[in-house]
């Protein structure tokens, strides 16, 4: 599909006010545009269908689902937008939401010296006011712009429009192989990649990686690890460890798996239920699907012996693997009709340092705003 006729079936889709998602795979070209052909709110409560979940920070809460049966695919090739990054808006955060974020975080820390809690992550909502803000527009820019991050808008006329680009895999399972990725740590990128971290970031890091390996190993026959290393996504790094495990059948559920990753201590913290608990008692807003996860569930991929097209006897003997993608929803705002909500956090350890802590949300949030 050519890039114009893309975005006039999403837009034309949108103006139906019919439930959609469009999103684009770390570093990858193709686009791939799902449409819901009804406004029905399909609901998964196993992962077991064939679709695209978008699922809440809570995870006791309903995971929403465009199945594929009901819906249209579509895709469309590499396309080079311009991305004009002039930001026109400069938010000034108020001395009020300044001191509130900082006494949050002391509490936390207060809490993680006298109690079991280990680590909480502690995010915050930044209020833009919607001045005919073009989505379609903002998705382009952050396509171009963001090329190692999973790029997505998604719709549903019954929960609203959320656009982003991620840096964090929840969970990557195709056949009997899973790869996943521990994530944390956070600093502004100054033209290198050759930084040196604190004692606070790889504390942090290891906290995250020791809580997916323990908690994959009762599930999966092995599991291994990468060495640690700095990423780069847009304008920030972060430490980043690859894992990767074998499961023990082909036939294991999705869900048990999310379960044991999500949510992921670097969107919620150590322990999980004593951190979560923590963020639903003294997080002073609703997060909604802020932190939660989405992506592909059960599609399937042909995989082939041979990859030379003229070897047409071993093509015969190809295999269709299903294959599930999901991701973790950072770097995400929700667009409603009087205002934009930017979403932003950041982890907790006894080592944070309050001031510095909303420091790096207000970093966190100007990736976000170059975008309008």
């Amino acid at each position: 599909m050519h890039p114009s006729d893309f975005f006039e079936y999403l837009v034309n889709q949108f103006q139906n006010t019919l439930p959609f998602v469009a999103y684009r795979k770390p570093n990858e070209n193709r686009i791939t545009v799902l449409c819901q052909q009804d406004d029905e709110l399909y609901i998964t409560k196993d992962l077991s269908e064939s679709g695209f979940v978008f699922a809440p920070f809570d995870d006791t809460l309903d995971m929403i689902l465009l199945p594929l049966e009901t819906s249209k695919i579509a895709y469309c090739d590499a396309f080079e937008g311009e991305a004009n990054l002039e930001n026109h808006i400069q938010l000034s955060p108020s001395s009020k939401t300044k001191s509130d974020y900082i006494q949050l975080v002391e509490k936390a820390i207060s809490e993680i010296e006298t109690s079991a809690l280990k680590k909480v992550v502690l995010s915050r909502p930044e209020h833009v006011l919607n001045n005919n803000l073009h989505v379609f527009e903002v998705f382009n820019r952050l396509l171009s712009t963001y090329k190692t991050a999973f790029v997505y808008v998604w719709y549903h006329p019954k929960i609203g429009l959320w656009l982003g680009a991620t840096p964090e895999t929840l969970l990557k399972i195709e056949g009997e192989r899973m790869s996943t990725m521990a994530l944390a740590g956070t600093q502004v990128y100054k033209e290198t990649t050759d930084v040196i971290w604190g004692k606070k970031e790889q504390e942090e890091q290891q906290f995250v990686t020791d809580y997916i390996v323990n908690n994959l190993q009762p599930i999966v026959k092995s599991i291994s690890t990468s060495e640690c290393r700095t990423v780069k996504a847009g304008a920030l790094l972060h430490l980043q460890t690859q894992i990767s495990a074998q499961l023990e059948s082909r036939e294991l559920q999705l869900l048990p798996i999310v379960k044991a990753l999500h949510p992921t201590p670097a969107v919620c913290g150590l322990p999980k239920e004593k951190a979560k608990q923590f963020i639903l008692t003294h997080e002073p807003y609703n997060r909604e699907f802020y932190t939660g996860f989405m992506g592909e569930l059960h599609f399937k991929k042909r995989q082939t012996r041979n990859t030379n097209r003229r070897n047409v006897e071993n093509n015969v003997y190809g295999t269709v693997k299903p294959v599930s993608n999901l991701y973790v929803n950072l770097r995400c705002m929700q667009v409603l009709k009087n205002q934009i909500i930017i979403y932003v956090g950041g982890g907790i350890t006894k080592d944070s340092v309050a001031e510095a802590e909303w420091e790096e949300t207000v970093s966190k949030t100007s990736t976000m705003m170059r975008m309008l």
